[in-house]
């Protein structure tokens, strides 16, 4: 067995040893020499795609270890999926140690750039927007790792997304760092995920700015520690642009960071202001499930030394307004509501809200709004500290990479 692995070992490292540059360049049949060149890549190779503007009618896939997929810049290799045919991705990663990087995607029918099942994938320096401004009928998610462990976004802007612009879903591993999200509905989402550190980044001009949820169902739920911290959270005002009977569709306009049903969330040290809603609030799953493995609420929050500028002046939710009034204009800074008990949630509920004012709704159960005893205290929580989730740690080749 040691020298079966030593031989594969060799072998790979042979290969590396021997990676080459194939080079594609903008104009006709663009669609057929690019994906030519992605089946042609071997494990060390580098796909660089030239300055200008490629034209697709299709979607992309990779399925290459070991390979980077390079552009001249952002702003300058432009890969615009306007005339695509199909509903799919425009580029769709299902291999390890991939790096997409120095490019821009424009305008697909799906998704922007997508992973699935990939381990030490890495996206740098990318944009994807449409560019017609916020839609229904855009693309859902703008950067989009699912399923995948050791997922690095680094420098990345995404503009337009119909429900996430940086979205990471059902992976472990996770750094989010230098980015900018704006125009989408959610600017930066971590969903049913593990070990996540959103950090350094501005989520500008979104309906929502950062979202941190878990959803019953899925292969993979008990979403846990995520750091939310260093962020610009400010401004966001877009108007819910998402598809009916998506989840995000319920995110009220100008949320800043919102909490749901995840465990071990800790808020620190971002600015958040200019959100009409709220700056920080803690929801419990209200649709009915099925999935006995599933808990509703968000439990081992912490909310600590955020800058917390003007937010809560007016609320996108029912009874919203009405509630900033009683408030003298505008809700606190954190709401939470306050829903501690659950038949399906079998772990205390443990908070740390120090950026108070804390407006508590004191609901029985989920989405009881018209139960609501709301309460208000300077701060709420716990006499014992919740402990801070450890640094992400990515492995040390990928930690090496750069924008």
């Amino acid at each position: 067995m040691k020298t079966a692995a030593l031989l594969l070992a060799l072998c790979a490292t042979s290969s590396l040893a021997h990676a080459k540059t194939i080079s594609v360049a903008p104009g006709p049949d663009a669609q057929e020499r690019v994906q030519t060149a992605l089946l042609d890549a071997r494990p060390g190779d580098t796909v660089a795609l030239g300055a200008g503007r490629f034209e697709f009618t299709d979607g992309l896939s990779l399925d290459i270890d070991d390979v980077t997929v390079k552009g001249a810049g952002q702003d300058k290799t432009i890969l615009s999926f306007k005339g695509q045919k199909g509903a799919g991705e425009g580029l769709l990663v299902t291999s390890d140690r991939v790096t997409v990087r120095d490019l821009s995607v424009q305008d697909t029918k799906g998704d922007g750039i997508k992973s699935k099942g990939s381990d030490q994938i890495s996206f740098l320096s990318l944009t994807v927007e449409w560019t017609g401004g916020p839609k229904e009928t855009n693309g859902a998610y703008g950067v989009y790792p699912v399923s995948s462990t050791n997922v690095l976004i680094d420098k990345v802007t995404v503009r337009g997304a119909s429900d996430a612009g940086i979205y990471v879903g059902q992976s472990k591993n996770i750094v989010v760092r230098n980015s900018r999200a704006e125009f989408n509905v959610a600017g930066i989402e971590i969903e049913n995920s593990m070990n996540a550190d959103v950090f350094d980044n501005v989520a500008t001009r979104n309906t929502g700015g950062i979202l941190v949820f878990d959803l019953p169902n899925l292969p993979q739920m008990g979403g846990h520690s995520t750091r939310v911290f260093r962020n610009q959270v400010v401004d966001n005002d877009t108007p819910n642009f998402a598809p009916k009977g998506n989840i995000v569709a319920n995110v009220p306009v100008g949320t800043g960071v919102m909490l749901m049903a995840n465990k071990n969330v800790h808020v620190f040290e971002n600015r958040i202001d200019g959100n009409q809603t709220a700056a920080v609030m803690l929801v419990a799953y209200v649709q009915a499930f099925d999935d006995k493995s599933y808990n509703p609420l968000p439990r081992d929050i912490v909310v600590r030394d955020n800058q917390m500028g003007r937010n809560g002046f007016k609320p996108g939710f029912d009874g919203g307004e009405m509630l900033a009034k009683a408030f003298g204009g505008a809700l606190p800074p954190i709401m939470w509501d306050g829903v501690t008990t659950h038949p399906a949630s079998p772990e205390p509920v443990r908070v740390w809200l120090k950026d108070g004012p804390v407006l508590n709704l004191n609901l029985p159960a989920p989405g009881a709004l018209d139960k609501a005893a709301p309460s208000v205290k300077p701060t709420l929580g716990e006499a014992a500290p919740i402990a801070e989730p450890q640094p992400v740690v990515l492995p040390p080749a990928q930690a090496k990479l750069t924008p």
